[in-house]
């Protein structure tokens, strides 16, 4: 199954038995917002995935803005979905694909392998003129049974034991917008800058300006300078943008791609951890 499809797929699939539906719609700064969207109208039978309330944990002192969530309460959230360990979920949101690529990564780190974005999101949907709704789906319930990824997961100490090992350790991505890397004009967190040693690869930048993934070409003329037999770290603010990246990571066969979960966020709450600022 292709971790992609498009609409027309979907509307073709869409009340096949084992599918379930997705919508992760999230406004950051407005965390009732998708919630709100999601029950004015939808794509039919979707379930709704909230970013902080489904896909995170809740916050502390360390962890970022949206700490990684706890594999079996995730799991028993699926299992209220209806979604057991084979069913194909589809998800969706209307921010090119960013809080729907959270929640694959999720989905994989609990070790579920049949999952997939929809390209171009909510508004390819309703633009390709099909049918929505604002009726909630009642779901038969599901077990579902995680088999936790540790290894898709970086925390705080693995970056630290990776700043000192040089052209010997990962290569550290950082998914944010070149201004928020560079530190001069931070919106979200309270310090600007970068980890030190991270690239930038803006994940804006795998989509087109209607939120499609871009042609594989392209991506990987984007990702052409990514070795192979490096570990590569991926972060952003607090774990959800990176994501996209790593899903088109994942797509392009790299076998060695993580997420740092807290990201950016976490590492700054850490007052003695080194923060950069500029284009390196």
């Amino acid at each position: 199954m292709d971790t992609l499809v498009s609409v027309s797929w979907l509307a073709e699939h869409l009340h096949d038995k084992n599918i379930v539906v997705a919508d992760c719609r999230f406004v950051l700064g407005n965390p009732d917002k998708g919630r709100e969207e999601y029950e004015a109208d939808h794509i039919p039978g979707a379930v709704y995935f909230d970013l902080e309330k489904d896909l995170s944990a809740p916050k502390a002192e360390h962890g970022g803005r949206h700490p990684w969530p706890d594999a079996d309460t995730f799991a028993d959230k699926l299992g209220r979905a209806g979604i057991d360990n084979d069913t194909l979920v589809v998800l969706y949101d209307d921010q090119k694909g960013a809080m729907a690529a959270r929640a694959y990564w999720v989905l994989r780190y609990v070790g579920h392998r049949n999952a997939a974005l929809l390209d171009g999101g909510y508004e390819a949907w309703k633009e390709a003129g099909h049918s929505i709704t604002k009726e909630i789906p009642e779901r038969l319930p599901a077990t579902y049974i995680p088999h936790v990824q540790k290894d898709w997961l970086c925390g705080v100490e693995d970056i630290r034991r990776n700043l000192g090992l040089g052209e010997d350790g990962a290569v550290l991505i950082d998914s944010r917008a070149c201004n928020r890397y560079t530190g001069e004009a931070e919106t979200i967190d309270p310090i600007g800058g970068h980890i030190p040693g991270a690239v930038n690869y803006d994940w804006q930048a795998i989509v087109d300006e209607k939120g499609f993934l871009k042609s594989e070409t392209a991506l990987r003329q984007r990702f052409a300078e990514l070795p192979r037999d490096r570990e590569i770290i991926v972060y952003c603010g607090s774990g959800v943008t990176a994501c996209a990246n790593l899903f088109v990571l994942e797509r392009l066969g790299y076998k060695n791609a993580k997420l740092y979960a807290g990201s950016w966020s976490d590492w700054i709450s850490y007052p003695e951890n080194e923060k950069a600022k500029g284009a390196r």
